[in-house]
């Protein structure tokens, strides 16, 4: 087992790691070396190009797809073949290309790590490569540098690191020296620098404890080589349709072989012929193709709202998601630190405004209040203002801060109390300073103003302020100070989740031009407290009550303090005020406890990658669908093991980009939200593009099965059958993949996981327009037959009477259950309209040109007798539209599909 370093002291460390504060030497460097192994991430093994591409073909509808490939060539069609065989190594590359993204993931982690560190060996100070580090090695830190392996503090000078990327905390983290107790969460561990982070203030010596596969790191990179992907559930319900269809198909052929062969009395290649008609007919090989340019327009409409898919299949799985794990930081919340509440003598004021604009009001109670009937609040503002080293600036009407969040909303605080931020600095310039340190917990300041005042200003944690105050400013007064009172307000706003400040001044005499600690260590008067938070998107809060009603549960996964999540949770609708789940009680829950909790708890604090991993398995062992959002490499193993991995684009590591299938360009709860529906509307448009081909390939088989039962001549040949699979596939079934979204699309539940891509309502619609299409196409071929026209002609009439009643049947497919007889039903996808165009003038060089004729065996036809065509196929537009009515009018419409 591992030594828990942040448990024990400096000189316990180096006495464990046999080391000293003068570094190792040379030839103990070689040494560990050879034990240790170099300070980098294993690289993961590779599957081989072609056996990865060779597994893009392993489904049951490509080999469908090949079957009705080798049955086209078969009978010399050689450019259908050549078509189909088309989309089938389309779809392998398209396959063979996003796939790989968890290599590419690792492959993005090695550019986490630092490829330089500062080390200090046998007493002399020199820059090494960081590969070359061994545990026991010194390693010194300053400002800008990136943590080149884990290491425990042996010395630190006001060091501040940014961990996000391991612990999502949305702040730098203020380092010490001190151990801490053994179960602390990663967060926590104030006496470590993790490999891979970002130190952003002061300077610091540490000793290497873990180097490579064994930093935090490294225990990531592992974690995702093992995480499983698991197949999206449009993939899974495809395998599903290809067995049945295949079984059916099979099973269909074998059946009219036999019936003919020995009950009707045909020849063995009269009915092998046959065999071959009505496989061809049954096999709808243009969907594959339709679904991918399905998820192809749904993956552009996407980018146009922000949401960048990695994978195509993504789109769709969005659209099933039945709960979103979502980050707080820059996801949920503005990744803005702003001023929520002000606490001054007896007064609670509430500020609004968010981020750093600095508009906002104060308000008391219910009302807006005048600052100049409350100097206590003014005050507050003017030393915000003072005691602070940011700097706000309008640039192209969008305030960006320079400098550290805390003291931006600090500076935007000042400004909303009426001071203008250069006039105040130049009316009271900084004569001296103490800058903020870990070790005292506060900054001071010493101006002097032009009429000969002078003050020290202070702002800092509570107890370090409190401890320095021996009165409070009221008004023109100052009363006696009660640590108990403000020790109580401060407790509150941490309670809401608010970062609390105190702040403190004192006066002087213009004589003071230094300051001193001595200065500031008791005699000075509270003005106030100040809570802060980073508050959530107005936009995220409409977005989550939006997932919300259309069934989809919202769950708050964070790596900052439960406070701050639980408060942010409340303000979003997350939990609903109900209890958090922290780190530590995750990690003494085993997997039937925590999928239990999971259903109850909404809001999740301190998770490390472990935790975010086990939470999404979890829920996916309960039978959701999960999208899971990240930014940081803390995040990568979950969002590679979600249904959908959701990567934040501006503060996202490249790490968690390629982990994920989507990518969001910013960063917004509210994009997820969109995306959801979006892809609720691209399965809907794949279940629409469903419910027109399979009429289509149905009515044409119940034409040959029928005509072969009844001893008929086939109405229609293996030829022509391809030709309608073509034209029709390439004109109106794309034409539904630019539907737009129904009304009622985020109304729904989402869809259950055990839920067929042919539901019992798919399957009647297909049944009941089958019929139709059977009926009109083959009736006509017997009127037709039995009046004496050649079989040529005869079969020409079917078949433009199956091209036509799918182009009327095109409008009714438009909606489920909605009528189609309305001008929106009628002309409201204008790519229905030019396709229907298209297509006729196909059908016309199909009839009437005479190579065409020639390929096909057609004949023209008259103009009574289209006639007679344009009447049976508009049919099945009022028989759809009826069926539609009854079932709107007795069944409930949309709430009976499945």
């Amino acid at each position: 087992m591992q030594f828990e370093w942040h448990t024990a002291g400096p000189d316990q460390v180096l006495e464990g790691l046999d080391s000293s504060a003068h570094g190792l030497n040379a030839r103990e460097v070689e040494k560990r070396r050879g034990e240790h192994g170099a300070n980098c991430l294993t690289p993961p093994q590779k599957q081989h190009a072609f056996v990865r591409f060779l597994s893009q073909f392993n489904n049951i509808l490509i080999y469908v797809l090949i079957v009705a490939g080798a049955v086209t060539a078969a009978l010399n069609h050689w450019v259908d073949a050549w078509v189909i065989f088309g989309v089938v190594v389309l779809n392998a590359l398209i396959g063979y290309i996003q796939e790989g993204k968890a290599e590419k993931a690792m492959d993005a982690l090695k550019g986490m790590l630092s490829p330089q560190a500062l080390v200090r060996r046998d007493g002399r100070t020199g820059q090494i490569n960081a590969e070359t580090l061994v545990p026991g090695d010194i390693v010194l830190l300053q400002s800008g540098d990136k943590v080149p392996a884990d290491l425990r503090l042996l010395n630190v000078k006001d060091l501040k690191v940014d961990e996000s990327i391991l612990t999502g905390e949305s702040v730098p983290v203020e380092k010490t020296m001190d151990p801490v107790q053994p179960d602390a969460p990663l967060g926590d561990r104030y006496c470590m620098a993790f490999s891979g982070t970002l130190v952003t203030y002061g300077k610091a010596e540490g000793v290497v404890c873990a180097i490579g596969d064994r930093t935090e790191i490294g225990r990531i990179s592992s974690m995702l080589a093992k995480v499983q992907t698991l197949q999206t559930p449009l993939l899974r319900r495809v395998e599903e349709f290809g067995r049945t269809l295949t079984f059916l198909i099979v099973a269909l052929s074998v059946f009219l072989f036999m019936f003919g062969f020995f009950f009707r009395g045909y020849g063995a290649l009269e009915m092998f012929n046959a065999t071959v008609g009505l496989a061809v007919a049954a096999i709808p090989e243009g969907l594959p193709a339709i679904m991918t340019i399905t998820l192809a327009i749904g993956v552009q409409a996407m980018a146009r709202r922000r949401s960048i898919i990695r994978r195509l299949p993504a789109v769709e799985t969005l659209g099933s998601v039945s709960v979103i794990c979502s980050d707080k930081t820059g996801t949920l919340t503005r990744n803005e630190m702003t001023v929520r509440s002000v606490s001054v003598n007896e007064k609670d004021f509430q500020v609004t405004g968010s981020g750093y604009d600095p508009h906002g009001a104060f308000i008391l109670g219910e009302q807006e209040v005048d600052l100049a009937e409350h100097p206590d609040v003014r005050l507050l503002g003017h030393i915000a203002l003072l005691c602070n080293d940011a700097e706000l600036e309008n640039k192209d009407g969008a305030w960006v801060l320079s400098g550290d969040p805390t003291e931006g909303a600090l500076a935007a605080l000042g400004m909303k109390a009426g001071y203008d931020a250069v006039a105040v600095r130049e009316e009271w310039p900084r004569i001296d300073l103490i800058p903020f340190e870990s070790e005292h917990r506060f900054m001071a300041t010493l101006h002097h103003n032009h009429t000969g005042k002078a003050f020290f200003y202070l702002k800092g944690a509570p107890e370090a302020v409190f401890d320095r105050c021996s009165s409070v400013h009221s008004g023109e007064q100052e009363l006696s100070f009660d640590r108990d009172i403000w020790e109580n307000r401060a407790r509150d706003m941490a309670g809401r989740g608010e970062r609390v400040l105190a702040v403190a001044c004192k006066r002087v005499t213009m004589e003071h031009t230094a300051l001193r600690f001595s200065d500031v260590e008791g005699g000075l008067t509270l003005i106030g407290i100040i809570g802060m938070i980073d508050p959530p998107r107005e936009e995220a809060v409409e977005a989550v009550a939006r997932c919300q009603a259309a069934g989809i549960r919202v769950k708050m996964i964070t790596g900052d303090h439960v406070d701050t999540a639980r408060a942010i949770g409340k303000m979003t609708g997350i939990g609903e005020g109900r209890q958090a789940l922290t780190g530590q009680e995750i990690e003494v829950m085993d997997d039937a406890e925590l999928m239990r909790r999971v259903d109850e708890v909404d809001v999740f604090a301190r998770s490390s990658p472990g935790h975010k991993l086990r939470l999404v398995k979890a829920l996916q062992a309960s039978g959701n669908v999960v999208a899971m959002t990240g930014d940081g490499v803390n995040d990568a193993p979950a969002l590679k093991r979600a249904d959908v991995g959701i990567a934040m684009g501006l503060k996202g590591t490249e790490v968690s980009k390629e982990a994920a299938e989507m990518v969001l360009t910013d960063d917004n709860f509210a994009t997820i939200a969109n995306a959801v529906e979006q892809g609720r509307t691209v399965y809907d448009n794949l279940k629409k593009s469903i419910l027109f081909v399979l009429p289509t390939n149905g009515g044409e088989a119940l034409s040959i099965l029928f005509a072969v039962m009844l001893g008929s001549t086939l109405p229609i040949t293996a030829v022509q059958i391809l030709w309608v699979n073509m034209v029709t596939a390439v004109t109106l079934a794309l034409t539904l993949a630019f539907e737009e979204a129904e009304s009622n699309v985020m109304q729904r539940k989402p869809r259950k996981q055990t839920e067929p891509l042919l539901s019992r309502f798919i399957v009647w619609r297909i049944m009941y327009v089958s019929l139709i299409l059977v009926t009109g196409t083959f009736g006509l071929f017997l009127w037709y037959e039995e009046m004496g026209y050649p079989h040529e002609t005869a079969r020409t009439v079917a078949v433009n009477t199956l091209v036509l009643f799918e182009i009327f049947y095109l409008f009714s497919a438009r909606f489920f259950v909605r009528s189609a007889f309305s001008i929106n039903g009628l002309l409201g996808n204008r790519y229905v309209l030019y396709a229907s165009a298209l297509l006729v003038l196909l059908q016309v060089l199909f009839t009437y040109v005479p190579f065409m004729q020639r390929i096909f065996d057609t004949t023209p036809l008259e103009l009574d007798q289209w006639l007679v065509i344009l009447v049976v196929s508009s049919t099945v537009l009022f028989f759809v539209e009826v069926e539609k009515f009854v079932r709107r009018r007795f069944f409930g419409g949309e709430e009976h599909m499945s």
